[in-house]
């Protein structure tokens, strides 16, 4: 978690280093253990310590971090840390295996650093949180705050505060025109008084910070408050009530000094769309790799079985809503890609006998791998909806095209809870896009692997693929 505005710069330091121990501990371990065992830096591991911090620096992204701070939370941490440390090693296999280079690294020094190195970040954070809180920022939790506005995103900000000791902040309490009963889950003693009751509180009481939480649709109000508090020395921020909105991937940024908020953005910015391609070449390689011999078996029986071209090719919408072509192994006797597409059906007359074995077990999906090596999708994602279907469902479903901030999956979150095949209703397109939305918000590394391997699982048992 990121420390609020109006913080000791010592403060911002201590959450920098918190945020990157992980990486700088799992690069450090490695050139521990080549040391150890005398093995050569050479240009593969250099490769691969690029690799491995970059990783890091994503997957390890301070939630464990926040964990650790709550009393008795350490086996949550360590699970935490755990299963980041998994995600990490999964992908360098993946990569490993795509490029063939895993022989040229010894394996006593990548077993000894994979086994030994989970424990080394657990016990560098439990070590970087004594020493930041009781050394480097001893005698600086002075800062005292208050906040304006009891509703709940006030009430949210309040509990960060308070659960962030090394933030360096002391929350004092609330201001808020409405009376006690009708704030919900608050104590009596955190209301300090009405807004207007502030100014003269911040005079008297010496607050160093005041944090301005009130809805947005108040913004006269807000404006009338920053009058009267022009005449203190306190820091003011302003912390809008955002979430009101549906927001994907939230974020603050600015263009060339002026302050934005992203509302509605991909979660694949930066270092973590390096990330997910990285990821998606791997393991599409490693698939078609393994697959080689089923991909032909069926390429075979689909060419043998009904006359008609192998590969159905139909027009589907990516990445930013542009038009994209989606391999399929042919499973139905026609190839519609109009603009009206009839959805499969049980039972349904188009599907040749054997597609019908194909679509049960997905098994005519397959090619899309080769689309996620064009870079057209990716292994994970919304599932790809024909032009048609897509145009229909646009206006009657709101936040339907969000869904497209990404590239779609050859497999995706809706699809693992169900909600794939045919929507013989609005409200099932609904709940499978309120599951691809959800993917959106909380995108990473490790709930790609979750849902590849929930994938596998329900491939045999899904009574929704026909």
């Amino acid at each position: 978690m990121s420390p609020p505005p109006g913080i000791d710069v010592r403060v911002g330091v201590a959450a920098l280093i918190r945020r990157i121990a992980a990486a700088i501990v799992a690069y450090a371990s490695l050139h521990l253990g080549l040391w150890l065992f005398q093995v050569e830096f050479n240009e593969a591991f250099q490769a691969a310590s690029i690799i491995i911090f970059l990783l890091a620096l994503i997957l390890f992204d301070g939630r464990a971090r926040s964990q650790l701070e709550s009393k008795g939370a350490l086996w949550n941490a360590a699970i935490s840390i755990f299963g980041a440390w998994l995600a990490l090693i999964v992908v360098l296999l993946a990569i490993g295996y795509a490029t063939k280079t895993s022989s040229l690294f010894s394996r006593r020094v990548v077993l000894t650093w994979a086994a030994v190195t989970p424990f080394l970040i657990l016990i560098s954070q439990l070590l970087i949180d004594e020493f930041i809180d009781r050394i480097w920022l001893r005698g600086r939790n002075k800062r005292r705050a208050v906040i304006a506005g009891a509703n709940e995103h006030g009430r949210l900000l309040a509990a960060k505060i308070r659960s962030h000791r090394q933030f360096g902040v002391t929350l004092e309490g609330f201001f808020e025109d409405r009376s006690i009963e009708r704030l919900g889950k608050i104590d009596a003693n955190d209301l300090l008084g009405k807004l207007a009751d502030l100014p003269d509180y911040v005079r008297r009481n010496r607050i160093d910070i005041i944090y301005i939480a009130l809805p947005i649709r108040n913004i006269e109000r807000v404006s009338e408050l920053l009058d009267q508090l022009h005449d203190t020395t306190a820091s003011i921020y302003y912390v809008p009530d955002v979430f009101v909105f549906d927001l994907i991937q939230c974020r603050t940024d600015e263009i060339d000094g002026v302050p934005v908020v992203a509302l509605c953005e991909t979660p694949f910015y930066g270092l973590r769309g390096v990330a997910k391609r990285l990821s998606d070449i791997a393991i599409a390689s490693i698939a078609i790799l393994l697959l080689s011999p089923l991909l032909l078996g069926v390429a075979l029986g689909v060419k043998l079985t009904t006359p008609g071209s192998i590969i159905f090719k139909q027009r589907r919408y990516g990445l930013d809503g542009q038009e994209i072509v989606v391999y399929k192994f042919r499973t139905m006797y026609v190839t519609e890609d109009s603009d009206k597409v009839r959805q499969a059906t049980k039972n349904d007359a188009r599907v040749t006998p054997i597609g019908g074995f194909l679509r049960k077990y997905s098994l005519d999906e397959l090619p899309q791998f080769f689309n996620v090596l064009k870079g057209d999708m990716s292994v994970v994602g919304p599932r790809p909806h024909a032009v048609a279907h897509n145009e229909e469902y646009r206006t009657l479903i709101k936040g339907y095209m969000i869904r497209h901030k990404v590239n779609p999956g050859v497999t995706g979150l809706a699809q693992i809870r169900g909600y794939r095949g045919e929507t013989a209703t609005v409200e099932d397109m609904r709940l499978r896009v309120e599951a691809d939305l959800e993917y959106l918000r909380n995108w990473s590394l490790g709930l790609d692997l979750k849902i590849i391997f929930r994938t596998v699982a329900v491939m045999f048992s899904d009574s929704k693929a026909y």
